[in-house]
């Protein structure tokens, strides 16, 4: 690996994966490195059943909307400057294929415990636990609610 560490984070707005890349971006801080904040998008399984196509109105694309969650929680929570370079990348396919390929060459894959998706009390998520069996770099799930002095 040459040239910064670069630190992948999943980011899909919630307040998990909100803290995942607070936490990415603290730790590039502190070695050096560079964020890639990744939102993964989908189209729901139903469009494409009994020739449902896939809606064209921009208010229901996915794509756009998986933009628009990753650059609200960016400025949310890195602000203007966030002290380190932040690239962001919205990804077609399953949150954790996304991940894993983005991670491909990645000093870090940085992820939230539960992110949107995940039923109530659970402690692990299906997208943390997947990218953590699967992942070509080390992993670091984030839990929610845990502050860096916890």
């Amino acid at each position: 690996m040459s040239g910064k560490p670069r630190i992948v984070v999943g980011v899909d707005g919630s307040p998990a994966s909100e803290q995942a890349l607070r936490w990415a971006v603290d730790y590039a801080k502190a070695v050096g490195g560079t964020v890639n904040a990744v939102a993964a998008w989908e189209y729901p399984v139903f469009y494409g059943w009994g020739g449902t196509a896939a809606p064209t109105d921009v208010s229901f694309n996915p794509e756009v909307l998986a933009g628009q969650t990753l650059s609200e929680s960016v400025a949310k929570v890195v602000g203007a400057d966030p002290g380190v370079p932040v690239t962001r990348n919205v990804l077609p396919g399953n949150a954790a294929g996304a991940l894993l390929q983005a991670a491909k060459g990645a000093a870090l894959l940085v992820v939230g415990s539960r992110g949107l998706g995940g039923f109530s009390g659970v402690l692990l998520g299906s997208v943390s636990r997947h990218v953590t069996e699967h992942a070509p770099c080390p992993v670091v799930v984030v839990r929610e609610g845990r502050t860096a002095e916890e």
